[in-house]
């Protein structure tokens, strides 16, 4: 391989002026006259590398794969949108799509909040809360179940079993329990149950009636007794004719009483 010190030294060497050749001998004249013939070729030589040098560097430059350019995206509808474009790249017809499809988000949202308190309500309501019906006929149950004159009747507490109305349902759980609530005319509520049990020794019917008076946060027993044919009525709670919260209280007036019959 030519080296470019090389041609630079017989560059300068061939840059040289000629001195006169008088007074020199044959062998110097010689070789003066050889040396610019080599360094021709030498800066040919040179020429020719550096050519090749630059093709090949274009040819390399040209090789290389073009940078991509950056796709296309699609257009940002109230379906598709995912959230990814940036809100300053959106066009305006594209900000009123996604402003859409975040207020629908919103409200369902807001439906979805509703009908979970919604249910929550009507379970505490009717389940959980004390003053719930189920809680009414759990108690009632558990009375029973405690009661020494029901258990006469009934036989052991622990095969004891309460259910609602009689159904095709082979499921004692799942039958409903007949109940009524009211409110009257002096703001008393009122809760009129009915459920049947079943023991070793027999079957029976329970009958309730729960009053709430006004301004009052608990329910009290009007009556509760056990009806089972053949048997004698057992009662557990009877305050009719006590006076109590939602008992009748009796007005007489010439020997007749007033008061309306249940």
């Amino acid at each position: 391989m030519i080296r470019p010190s090389h041609v630079r030294s017989a560059a300068s060497w061939a840059a040289r002026p000629c001195r006169p050749t008088s007074g020199l001998a044959p062998s110097r004249i010689s070789s003066i006259k050889t040396a610019a013939p080599v360094s021709a070729i030498f800066s040919h030589a040179y020429a020719t590398q550096q050519q090749t040098s630059s093709s090949s560097s274009s040819a390399s430059n040209a090789s290389k794969p073009s940078k991509p350019s950056a796709p296309r995206r699609r257009a940002v509808t109230a379906f598709n949108d995912d959230g990814n474009v940036p809100w300053t790249d959106l066009s305006m017809g594209e900000k009123s799509a996604r402003a859409a499809q975040q207020t629908f988000n919103f409200g369902m949202v807001v439906v979805g909040i509703a009908l979970t308190g919604g249910i929550a309500y009507i379970l505490f309501t009717e389940v959980f809360s004390p003053d719930s019906k189920v809680s009414s006929f759990n108690r009632a149950v558990t009375r029973i179940k405690a009661d020494h004159q029901c258990l006469e009747v009934l036989g052991d507490s622990s095969q004891i079993t309460a259910y609602g109305e009689e159904t095709g349902n082979k499921w004692r759980r799942a039958r409903p329990i007949a109940s009524t609530a009211s409110t009257d005319g002096q703001g008393n509520e009122h809760l009129v149950m009915q459920f049947n049990v079943q023991g070793p020794r027999a079957a029976g019917t329970v009958y309730l009636h729960l009053v709430k008076a006004r301004g009052h946060d608990e329910f009290v027993y009007r009556y509760f007794y056990l009806d089972v044919p053949g048997k004698d009525r057992v009662y557990l709670e009877d305050n009719r004719a006590a006076g109590g919260p939602g008992s009748e209280k009796k007005r007489t007036m010439f020997g007749i009483n007033w008061s309306s019959s249940k």
